[in-house]
Formats: C-alpha cells, sequence, structure tokens
C-alpha cells in the first residue's frame, strides 16, 4: 500500500529530533539513534518488546522515492502504531573531513500495510548511496512511546532521472533558448596531441568515449554514455565558430550534414548552468539503430529534428539547412567513431579560455531556471 507523499522530513544535526510532519498520517517526534540512545527529555518510554523489522527489502526505487518493506514476529505486532526509518547518505571516504556531514533524515509514519512508499526530493537526491534501518513504535496514552531495537542497516542507491524528469528539465530550457540562428559546421578543439593520438593509434578515427560527471547530478547519461564532443555555436556578427575555446588551440571542423541528418536521431541530455548568468543544454546526435541510438531511446526524450528549440535540420531546394539555439551553450554529444578525413584540423587563432571548461563542472543547486524539484 502507498503512503502519500510525505510534505515534511526530520532534519537535524543531532540524533534527537522533533517536528510534526502533516497531511500524511504521518507524525515526528524525538527518536532514538542507533544504538538505542535517547536524550533524557525524548518522551520515549522504557523500551518494552516489540517485534524488531528485520529481512528488509528496497524496491521501486527512482531518482527521489523507494518502497520499503520488511518481515515481524507476530508477538506483539498488534501494538504497533508507529514505524521509526532512519535515513542517512553513506559516507564518501574520499569525501573532506572538514566539510560538515550531510544531515541525517529521520522519516516516522503511521504503521500501514507494507510495501510502504517513501518519498520527497527535499531529504532524496538522484544516483546517492543511502543507508536505512527501522524501529517499531507503540504510541502510549500519555503521548510517550514504546520501540523496538533498531533493525540492521541496508544499503540502496537511487535512481537517475527519467524521462519525465528530463522533460522537465527540456520545458525548462525551451523557454531560455532564444532565436535560432543558422550554422553549418560541428566543431572539437583540443590539443595537438589528441589528434596525433588519433592519427597513430586510432587508424586517424576519434572514438567515442564515456561523459563524464558533469551537468544534473541525476542525468541518466554521466558516466554511462560514450560519445564525441562537439559544438556548433556561432558568433552573432560573423556566422562562424568563434576562435576562442577551452578545450585546445586545435580545432576539427565538419560539415553539420555528415553528424546530423535523416539517418540519425537527436536527443535532449541535460540542462545546466555552472554558478553563471548563461546556461548549458547538452544534446545526443545517434546513427539510426546504433548502440548509441537503442541506449537514448529507453532513457532520454527524443526531439523531433526538424522541429524543436534547439537544433535543427530541415530540406530547403533539396539542400540541407541547420540552425542553432542563441541564448544557450549547446553540448552536442555524436555516439559514433568520427574519422578525421571527413573534416579538416587547423589551429585556432585565439585564446584557450579555462575558465570556461565545463568538464566534470557541478550544476549550480540554487538556479531556479534550470533545476527541478527531484533533487540535482
Amino acid at each position: 500500500m502507498e503512503v502519500p507523499r510525505l510534505d515534511h522530513a526530520l532534519n537535524s544535526p543531532t540524533s534527537p529530533c522533533e517536528e510534526v510532519i502533516k497531511n500524511l498520517s504521518l507524525e515526528a517526534i524525538q527518536l532514538c539513534d542507533r544504538d538505542g540512545n535517547k536524550s533524557q527529555d525524548s518522551g520515549i518510554a522504557e523500551m518494552e518488546e516489540l517485534p524488531v523489522p528485520h529481512n528488509i527489502k528496497i524496491s521501486n526505487i527512482t531518482c527521489d522515492s523507494f518502497k520499503i518493506s520488511w518481515e515481524m514476529d507476530s508477538k506483539s505486532k498488534d501494538r504497533i502504531t508507529h514505524y521509526f526509518i532512519d535515513l542517512n547518505k553513506k559516507e564518501n571516504k574520499n569525501s573532506n573531513k572538514f566539510k560538515h556531514k550531510d544531515v541525517p533524515t529521520k522519516l516516522v509514519a503511521k504503521a500501514v500495510p507494507l510495501p510502504m512508499t517513501v518519498r520527497g526530493h527535499w531529504f532524496l537526491s538522484p544516483r546517492t548511496e543511502y543507508t536505512v534501518a527501522v524501529q517499531t513504535a507503540s504510541k502510549q496514552v500519555d503521548g510517550d512511546y514504546v520501540v523496538s531495537e533498531w533493525s540492521e542497516i541496508i544499503e540502496f542507491c537511487t535512481a537517475d532521472y527519467s524521462k519525465v524528469h528530463l522533460t522537465q528539465l527540456l520545458e525548462k530550457a525551451e523557454v531560455i533558448a532564444g532565436r535560432m540562428l543558422k550554422f553549418s559546421v560541428f566543431y572539437r578543439n583540443q590539443h595537438k596531441e589528441y589528434f596525433d593520438y588519433v592519427r597513430e593509434h586510432h587508424g586517424n578515427a576519434m572514438q567515442p568515449s564515456v561523459k563524464d560527471n558533469s551537468g544534473s547530478h541525476g542525468s541518466p547519461i554521466s558516466g554511462k554514455l560514450e560519445g564525441i564532443f562537439f559544438s556548433c555555436s556561432t558568433e552573432f556578427n560573423t556566422g562562424k565558430p568563434p576562435q576562442d575555446s577551452p578545450y585546445g588551440r586545435y580545432r576539427f571542423e565538419i560539415a553539420a550534414e555528415k553528424l546530423f541528418n535523416p539517418n540519425t536521431n537527436l536527443y535532449f541530455g541535460d540542462f545546466y548552468c555552472m554558478y553563471t548568468a548563461y546556461h548549458y543544454v547538452i544534446l545526443v546526435i545517434a546513427p539510426v539503430g546504433s548502440p548509441g541510438d537503442e541506449f537514448c531511446k529507453q532513457r532520454l526524450p527524443q526531439l523531433n529534428s526538424k522541429d524543436n528549440k534547439f537544433l535543427t535540420c530541415t530540406e530547403e531546394d533539396g539542400v540541407l539547412v541547420y540552425h542553432h539555439a542563441q541564448d544557450v551553450i549547446l553540448e552536442v554529444i555524436y555516439t559514433d567513431p568520427v574519422n578525421l578525413s571527413l573534416g579538416t584540423v587547423a589551429e585556432i587563432t585565439g585564446h584557450q579560455l579555462m575558465s570556461l571548461s565545463t568538464a566534470n563542472a557541478k550544476k549550480d543547486p540554487s538556479c531556479k531556471t534550470c533545476n527541478i524539484s527531484v533533487g540535482r
């Protein structure tokens, strides 16, 4: 049975915490920690024998919810009025030891048939490891609680954004995309050594690599999708690619129709910013039927290549014509190898602006323009 959506979470820098949770048949009280320690004014009575939850199972995991169930001995089961759920982010051994620890979350729900749904974007983040433990409790007439011992601690990881969540990001990005500008080439900047390596070790073909963790934390393409990054932005006054780049002084340019044409599919991948006024949109171009296409088809919203707010390919008088959005910076991932013989490599005349690099860049979680209410 599904419990109504949580309206509050109990967060406190210490284990005991107290707050009232409304609109859900949920109630918050001061809780024991997992070792059974209680503050002197905790309002929890001396421990009596209540069944201890065991064999805990987590299922139906999304980026901001999960279902939880467990088994209990039948003894005193009818006395249970509440469940206490202790939810914590799993400690990262590589985290900064001087950084404040994540505040633990204590959830208190009235006893309902299991499994029960725990949902809340304010305390659950996508693609994040958590630990969870459970107590049973019995509320007394004087308002005190009798509690069981804590269950064993189990671990689970929340999921990536679903297509539904990505569609919400897509709709937010459409609002600020701006007018469309014509372009004719995709380009990729790298250091000279990169192109030398491609020629020597990969038979002149640039190979897809796994996307880094830049952008939204819940993006299903981060750390999973293999592809090659390209840009297509142009300068407003010249209609040509800018001469500056954060990624290297050598640029590979390729005619747009060789990567983006009726034999490819276009997908929306992400929308984010890095504590700046300008925003980035990640798009994926995948040849129809390719492994990259199959990956995206299952996880990303597909765009109409001829009619969308970001990147279009249309036909005029038998010629393919291309446009890109003016007011967002497009990062285009092509999912197949690309041979250098299909384009040209030349040194740019501008500067290498390292400050504009998005490599492993973290999304601004406070930006109202590019965040949705399902974690960051």
